[in-house]
């Protein structure tokens, strides 16, 4: 059974945590709208600012659950980069225990000492995993949940099928988990469920709304892109991850011919000093070819709950 904070959503989708994308009017429009909204930690610049983000997202959703006590908006998390580079971590946690964070996301490493820190305060912790191996070590260190990251997923993302992902995790595992690849329509939530799924987790479909801090050429990008568009590379964080070819072209590079990178070109200090993801080479996943318009958040989670609750009734007749 699902935890508690994890039930009772508009329809079973958590909103992935956008690098340089997600703010807080995003987040607050997700959790109203009824899905899980997130933001990464990273997102706050600088790092005294994430408090202020933190306390406006906490003040706006109790103002809006004591006007909708029938209908609650949804929790939301927020990202934590927990590899060693992020030399920030601890103190944005510390900021994330005080404002009782429902729900932590855990990227780039498990580490027991955020888990238990989230736990102290009510929270629970959802850590993100491209393989199997992975998933075993994430939940051995206190993850409550799991994301798995499977092939065609936006920015960071693994390289294996959702089908053997979901079932190799499944075999041992039965707490909350999260399909990240490709989703961004209704039918792929529903998808990702009868895989053995409990949520779909989507991204790029929500860098094309009027709420997120996204170029508007990213997003028109976005809506006039397909699967075709999309390439693999390491190159620029040195983690390999997907990405718009177009955006690689206008960046003046062939994304068909990437040198390779690693993991030493990673840099969550500061997305300033050169072109590279995020800010001009633009993170995205295969699934945009469901992405049409660029809407506000209420009208894509509603397009999701259509498309979704439609899937189901054709799986019933």
């Amino acid at each position: 059974m699902l935890p508690k904070i994890l039930q009772n959503l508009r329809i079973p989708v958590i909103a992935a945590p956008l690098f340089i994308i997600s703010n807080p009017q995003l987040v607050i429009a997700q959790c109203k709208a009824g899905v899980i909204g997130s933001m990464p930690a990273l997102n706050a610049r600088p790092k005294d600012q994430l408090e202020v983000e933190l306390k406006l997202i906490t003040e706006e959703l109790d103002s809006y659950n004591q006007k909708n006590p029938d209908k609650p908006a949804a929790p939301f998390a927020i990202n934590q980069i927990v590899h060693k580079s992020n030399e920030r971590l601890m103190h944005d946690v510390e900021l994330c225990m005080k404002y009782r964070v429902p729900i932590t996301i855990t990227s780039l490493g498990a580490r027991v000492e955020v888990n238990d820190a989230m736990h102290s305060v009510g929270g629970i912790t959802l850590h993100d995993v491209i393989n199997n191996k992975f998933a075993k070590k994430a939940v051995e260190k206190g993850a409550d949940g799991l994301i798995a990251v499977a092939a065609g997923a936006g920015g960071h993302a693994g390289r294996l099928s959702p089908f053997p992902l979901i079932s190799e995790i499944r075999r041992w595992y039965n707490g909350p988990l999260a399909l990240s690849g490709a989703i961004a329509s209704g039918d792929a939530v529903l998808a990702a469920q009868a895989m053995g799924a409990d949520f779909g987790y989507i991204g790029s479909a929500f860098i094309a709304t009027k709420e997120a801090r996204a170029d508007e050429l990213y997003k028109q990008m976005i809506v006039d892109s397909e699967a075709d568009d999309i390439i693999y590379s390491n190159l620029f964080t040195g983690v390999h991850g997907n990405y718009l070819a177009p955006s690689v072209k206008a960046a003046g590079m062939d994304p068909n011919n990437l040198p390779e990178g690693d993991i030493s070109t990673m840099n969550f200090g500061d997305w300033d000093k050169k072109p590279k993801a995020w800010k001009e080479i633009w993170g995205c996943g295969q699934g945009i070819g469901s992405v049409t318009d660029i809407l506000n958040v209420e009208d894509l989670v509603l397009r999701l709950e259509v498309e979704y609750l439609k899937a189901k009734t054709r799986i019933s007749v």
